[in-house]
């Protein structure tokens, strides 16, 4: 049996999680590390300490085969071991897909900040008619987190349209979901900029961790843990559909 142990701050590894039991059939260990939410507004030494003690934690407590990092921000600023897969932003695939080449990447307000933003787009070399425009949308990631996109949708289009218009004013025709909870956002995103083509990584992870998989399970399984309030997690999940029991889990 595959055991994947996938992490973030909370309900952003939901979308991650679909994307694995689409192509794989697996174990998955899913940890909300809600008591450190959210990651996007943290420094990187404090990422990196949050980063080092969730992974010694679910390494202890599971001995998963495959460990997912469902997080952008700690992807882009925390060096991790060989066993554990990150979500990038996709910006070679938006930038493919763009036709006016003029792209925005949705992150935190630390991915904007770090350094280690500027290297990852760095790498692609792209020729200077190439544009990228990083957007600060961690206001965005706190409307998923607190359940909003469910029980308030006009309140989160109000936000969407405030956080977004002026930027996508500048020829931008796609976009990456460059945190993983701005995935339960994109029917909305796509409503209120239906110009606008937002990428979603989570198939791309997903593919990753099939290459990285030996064998398959003969069904996929899910245990939830939570650092947070395990009753109000548990009913935020209600909410979403799921059902499965939520435990207390924290370092």
């Amino acid at each position: 049996m595959v055991k994947i142990a996938v992490f973030d701050s909370g309900l952003g590894s939901l979308s991650i999680i679909k994307a694995i039991q689409k192509i794989c059939k697996s174990e998955i260990i899913y940890f909300a590390d809600q008591k450190n939410f959210p990651y996007g507004k943290k420094s990187k030494k404090q990422l990196e300490t949050i980063i080092k003690q969730t992974i010694k934690l679910l390494e202890e407590n599971f001995s998963p085969d495959l460990i997912v990092m469902a997080s952008n921000t700690p992807s882009l600023m925390v060096s991790t071991n060989r066993k554990v897969i990150g979500v990038n932003p996709p910006i070679k695939e938006a930038m493919i897909l763009s036709k006016t080449k003029n792209i925005a990447i949705l992150v935190t307000q630390a991915a904007i900040k770090s350094k280690s933003l500027s290297s990852y787009i760095k790498k692609f070399n792209f020729s200077k008619d190439k544009k990228i425009y990083k957007v600060n949308s961690s206001i965005l990631v706190e409307l998923v987190e607190s359940n909003k996109f469910i029980t308030d949708k006009p309140y989160c289009k109000k936000i969407i349209r405030k956080t977004l218009t002026n930027v996508f004013s500048n020829k931008i025709d796609v976009a990456t979901l460059s945190s993983t909870h701005l995935s339960f956002l994109k029917s909305l995103l796509s409503s209120e900029f239906p110009q606008v083509k937002f990428v979603d990584p989570a198939d791309i992870v997903a593919s990753k961790v099939l290459a990285n998989i030996k064998k398959e399970s003969r069904k996929n399984t899910i245990k939830i843990f939570t650092s947070g309030n395990v009753k109000l997690f548990q009913k935020n999940l209600y909410k979403l559909g799921i059902k499965n029991k939520v435990n207390f889990l924290s370092t």
